[in-house]
């Protein structure tokens, strides 16, 4: 690697870090398939809207880096979580192509590879710069790409009066009313998408 290219790597870890708000193998793992996954697609700058779309297996902290170096977030639809308990991110880019790589962590404490016995650091350090093979593997894709994000209207609940997007909306009493007073509960699932 150049070392102009590895001077953007680590200005783009320093970012992620600040977003996460420290530095730790866990954020190392996302930033380091991020910032690997925009090489393999030459990809020269994060998503400004939905060009690149993250599909992540886990609610770690790796998934700041995804975040951060690939412009992938909640808001913009291009983030989604699948809670699978595993580090796995399907990254595709959209295009003629779709491009999609699932890129699978294999480094673990277990393998030799990342001891147990490292101290932190030594651990961000080999999960930033190891090779790739000693990391993670590459696969074709499980799933397919994500939709665009829709944009819904929104009509007020007919009880609260609070602004809700219509597919979110149910008929009670013949009145369109939010979930809440429909008497749906919050629930946090194992399976999350965003």
């Amino acid at each position: 690697m150049a070392p102009q290219d590895q001077t953007l790597r680590e200005k783009m870890w320093q970012e992620a870090v600040k977003f996460h708000g420290h530095s730790c193998p866990g954020l190392a793992i996302g930033a380091r398939i991020a910032l690997d996954f925009r090489e393999d697609a030459g990809l020269s700058d994060r998503a400004e809207d939905e060009e690149i779309v993250a599909l992540v297996e886990t609610d770690a902290c790796g998934v700041d880096g995804i975040q951060v170096i690939l412009g992938c977030t909640a808001g913009k639809g291009n983030l989604w979580l699948q809670k699978r308990g595993k580090h796995v991110f399907t990254l595709f880019q959209r295009g003629a192509e779709n491009v999609g790589r699932r890129y699978v962590w294999t480094a673990s404490g277990r393998d030799g590879q990342a001891r147990e016995d490292q101290t932190r650091e030594d651990r961000i350090a080999f999960f930033l710069n190891a090779p790739k093979d000693q990391l993670y593997k590459v696969e074709a894709p499980r799933y397919p790409l994500p939709p665009e994000a829709a944009i819904y209207p929104s009509a007020d609940c007919a009880t609260c009066g609070e602004p809700t997007a219509e597919p979110q909306l149910r008929v009670r009493e013949g009145k369109m009313v939010c979930l809440d007073c429909a008497g749906e509960p919050m629930t946090f699932s194992s399976r999350i998408i965003l």
